[in-house]
Parts: structure tokens; C-alpha cells; sequence
């Protein structure tokens, strides 16, 4: 049989070994999973106590249980030991028993795949509003047409990307982004349903430790006039400036996007 990983320097493992194109192709309409996104610099990577807790968590939330951290960290090595030392990382857990299924207590199998490193648009970006909620938004799940459709939606209307509003109309988050707002003084995070994102984690707990205010608050876009900035972050980065949410523009605002790549920076590299 054909192994993925034997086309190039990324790889494409099934629970620690080289997934077959066979053992593939079942997940190519699976919808029914979780995952992790990270960046491995130096075979280590930022923040891993927080992926290994996402990981957990949200296996607990779809199949009733989940694999020990020691064995999710196996898989990972092995992934890492078989590609160059800097390189995007994407760890699924998802159950052979596939979708539509009753099956609690599921077998559980980790897809972990490896692609060329990453850093995010330079930005500044233009985000159209548009009124959307995710359905669990507190697990990082697969199959969210919605995203990407949106997406697609705000290119076609001149923007580079889509934020959410809530039916409250407060902004939450973006497609693969969480947002950020600056005050002048202090980070400000929207106060919504959001995923929270591994990024946003570090940069929230970093933050703390350099003595830089934050606080969480609802906002609207009635809001934004007020504020002194925004960002996008994910795996990707810590902060990219967002110039405008709809019609509302936002100011740049180097004095935020510094402490944020700051405190990423403080944050520890760790190899699993």
C-alpha cells in the first residue's frame, strides 16, 4: 500500500504511523471530529499544555471520553521526528465508527498532518459583518460549511475576510480568527460565544505577567467608533490589524499589536 507521507517532507499519520491512502479515504465526508492547529518551530511549539486540554476536552464533549495526554503527545513526536524542524501541525480526533452513528464510548483514532510553516496575512484586513453563530462554539469542530461560505461571501463584496455578529449584535469572532480591540490602555476581548483559541490563550495569560490591563466586555459596532484598534489572531499569529468591520474603520494601532506579539513571544516553546 501507498503511503501519503512518502510524497514530500510533511507527513500524514494514523496513531503514530504513516496513514495509508485506504485508511484515508473513509474521511474524506467525515464530519463528526475535533481539532487542534498549531505552529512547530524548532520541533517545539507554544502553548501545548492548552492544546493537549482542547484535545481532551472536547473528546469528553463529542465521544464521552478521551486519550491520555501521554498517548496524544506520542503521536505528535512521531509526526515532528518525520519533517523538518518548522512546520504547521493539525492534530484531529475523530472515531471510525463515523458519523450518524449512537455509538458512545467510541474507539477514538488521532489524524495528525504537517504542512509548510505559516505566519498569517500582513494585513491590515477589512472584515465584513455578518450575523452568524456556531453551533458549539466552544469546541473546535470540522464541517463548518458556514465558515468558509461566509468567507467567500465578504471577497465577493470587496473585504478579506467575514466577523460575526450574534443575534444580540455583539462581535464575537471571525471565520479562524479570534478578535481583539484596544482601548488606548487596555486589551479588550468581546464578550460573546466564541471558541477559545490556543493563541488567544497564551496571549491572555502573557499578558498578565507583563501588567498589561485587559478586561472582557460586549461589542457592537456601534462600539468600535470608541475604540483605539483591533486585531484578528490565530495559530498563525498573535495579531494582525484589522482596518475595518463593515463600514466602521478602526485606527492603527502599533501600541497594541506590540504588546500582543510580545507576550507570544514570552511564552515558552515545549516539545511534546
Amino acid at each position: 500500500m501507498t503511503s501519503l507521507s512518502d510524497f514530500g517532507a510533511f507527513v500524514a499519520h494514523r496513531n503514530g504511523r504513516a496513514a495509508t491512502a485506504e485508511e484515508l479515504a473513509p474521511l474524506a465526508f467525515a464530519g463528526y471530529a475535533h481539532f487542534t492547529a498549531m505552529q512547530v518551530r524548532g520541533g517545539r511549539v507554544r502553548g501545548l499544555d492548552l492544546h493537549l486540554e482542547r484535545l481532551r476536552t472536547a473528546s469528553v464533549e463529542l465521544f464521552g471520553h478521551a486519550l491520555p495526554d501521554d498517548q496524544v503527545r506520542s503521536y505528535l513526536r512521531a509526526a515532528l521526528e518525520a519533517g523538518p524542524a518548522d512546520l504547521s501541525l493539525t492534530a484531529t480526533v475523530y472515531s471510525p465508527a463515523g458519523e450518524f452513528t449512537a455509538g458512545g464510548g467510541a474507539k477514538l483514532d488521532v489524524l495528525v498532518r504537517t504542512g509548510p510553516p505559516a505566519s498569517g496575512p500582513e494585513g491590515p484586513l477589512a472584515l465584513a459583518a455578518m450575523e452568524h453563530e456556531r453551533f458549539l462554539p466552544a469546541v473546535k469542530h470540522v464541517g463548518e460549511v458556514a465558515k468558509t461560505y461566509l468567507l467567500r461571501r465578504a471577497v465577493a463584496q470587496g473585504f478579506d475576510d467575514a466577523a460575526f455578529v450574534d443575534r444580540r449584535g455583539r462581535l464575537s469572532e471571525a471565520t479562524i480568527w479570534n478578535l481583539a480591540f484596544w482601548d488606548g490602555d487596555a486589551v479588550v476581548w468581546p464578550e460573546a460565544e466564541v471558541l477559545g483559541g490556543i493563541t488567544m490563550s497564551i496571549v491572555r495569560r502573557q499578558l498578565d505577567g507583563l501588567g498589561v490591563p485587559q478586561r472582557v466586555q460586549e461589542v457592537t459596532l456601534a462600539d468600535l467608533p470608541e475604540l483605539a484598534g483591533g486585531v484578528v489572531m490565530n495559530s498563525w499569529t498573535p495579531g494582525v490589524a484589522v482596518r475595518r468591520i463593515g463600514s466602521v474603520p478602526l485606527p492603527g494601532a502599533p501600541a497594541f499589536l506590540e504588546p500582543l506579539h510580545r507576550a507570544y513571544r514570552a511564552e515558552p516553546l515545549t516539545a511534546p
